[in-house]
């Protein structure tokens, strides 16, 4: 979560509004002055500038709602591959989808995505690595939302600080890759917590590492027993079909 990392007071190098970077600042001075992120002070700052964000994001969720958009959430580490099962996905949904892009620096995956036909919108974040609603926010005036079914967030690849800030999606899909080995969801429960369909990636190079897949399914449904999970294998493409399927589903129950 940022309050032990520290990013959502010293990260943020963005400024929405005076107010909210003011905040920051302050925070960031404290910080600078006392490391520990758990005395009283830093932590009413830090609510503070939670509780702005999650007001956005309710904002961002209003939006969505009026567009008749479901939104959802990618989150992993880096490498697991959301932008591979985003290109894969433009040429099997059978649904319409753009995408807000979160990344530290440049446009390369919002370029691939366009390449496939995909409105997408990069936000870099610079220092900040994770999204936040006020970053969505901004990204979702640049997406024809009036022509899409889906608006998908693909987050800044981190398993710690996206899970503690609402961006303003309906639901949370988070993927975890074969090559990462089998103690990432152990290790980041409060990210697994908050998923909705967890996707194990890159499932083709199960025979070159030592990765129990049903072990991590179990200690999934450890965390939250009622996430769905699906096996993903781009070489498969009908896994990738699958994954539109579980969308289309949650599409029909909104």
């Amino acid at each position: 979560m940022c309050k032990d990392c520290g990013c959502s007071v010293t990260g943020h190098e963005h400024s929405h509004d005076h107010d909210h970077s003011h905040e920051h600042q302050k925070a960031h001075e404290h910080l600078h002055h006392n490391p520990q992120l758990n005395d009283a002070k830093t932590i009413s700052v830090i609510q503070k500038i939670l509780d702005k964000n999650d007001h956005e994001a309710e904002h961002n969720r209003a939006h969505l709602d009026k567009a008749g958009v479901l939104g959802i959430n990618l989150m992993s580490s880096p490498g697991s591959g959301k932008t591979t099962l985003l290109e894969y996905l433009a040429d099997v949904a059978d649904f319409k989808f753009g995408v807000v892009e979160g990344d530290l620096e440049t446009n390369k995956d919002a370029d691939r995505l366009k390449a496939k036909g995909v409105p997408a919108q990069q936000i870099q974040t610079g220092s900040a690595c994770h999204l936040d609603a006020f970053m969505v926010h901004k990204g979702l005036h640049d997406i024809p939302l009036d022509e899409i079914d889906v608006l998908f967030v693909e987050n800044v690849g981190n398993l710690v600080c996206p899970a503690s800030y609402d961006v303003g999606t309906h639901l949370n899909i988070v993927l975890v890759s074969v090559p990462e080995g089998e103690d990432k969801i152990a290790k980041y429960p409060v990210m697994f917590r908050q998923a909705d369909l967890v996707l194990i990636t890159k499932t083709d190079l199960l025979p070159y590492f030592k990765y129990d897949i049903e072990a991590e399914k179990a200690q999934a449904r450890k965390i939250k027993p009622n996430v769905d999970i699906l096996e993903v294998n781009i070489n498969d493409i009908e896994s990738i079909k699958r994954v539109a399927e579980w969308i289309k589903f949650k599409m029909g129950m909104r």
